[in-house]
């Protein structure tokens, strides 16, 4: 599986910016009022990937440090620590796709809501109902884009770290 390529995101939002500011912009009128709380499943779902980010991250260093053969020993008055939990090799690169698809998630959306704030706010001045719709779509650019940065941090934590020797030594072709 490769890494989610930024420069993706970038532009998936940036099309969809555009191209809904144009919807936007073109049935502004005939739209509903954008409700505030349209844009929290975003910042729930990027809650919940950053708690399961660090949680993740703690475990597999626990891990890591377990399986360490520089692993000293504990002082003798201290109790000796507890037995670490493995990680199931699968939950982690299930996580990995959850990550991938959320980045992907998350760029839409950011899109989306960057594409109504670009309408909504330059018309806050002139439109009564652009005040609670420009407040919406903040809120939806920051859920948005903390989901992706969320699950960016999540897709890091679930990639195996390099080996400490070359996994070709000893074989030749």
């Amino acid at each position: 599986m490769t890494p989610v390529r930024r420069r993706d995101l970038v532009v998936l939002a940036g099309g969809l910016a555009v191209a809904s500011w144009l919807l936007v912009r073109s049935f502004y009128g005939s739209m509903p009022a954008l409700d505030w709380w349209l844009p929290l499943p975003l910042g729930v779902l990027a809650v919940g990937e950053a708690l399961g980010a660090r949680t993740l991250r703690a475990r597999l260093a626990a891990l890591r440090e377990a399986r360490s053969p520089k692993r000293q020993e504990p002082p003798p008055q201290q109790p000796a620590p507890a037995l670490v939990r493995p990680v199931e090799p699968l939950l982690v690169a299930r996580l990995a796709v959850l990550a991938q698809a959320s980045a992907y998630v998350g760029a839409i959306f950011t899109g989306i809501w960057a594409g109504v704030l670009a309408h909504v706010g330059p018309a806050l001045g002139r439109l009564q109902a652009a005040t609670g719709d420009s407040v919406t779509a903040v809120l939806g650019v920051l859920c948005a884009a903390g989901l992706v940065a969320a699950a960016l941090w999540l897709e890091s934590v679930c990639r195996v770290p390099p080996e400490d020797q070359d996994p070709t030594d000893g074989a030749r072709a």
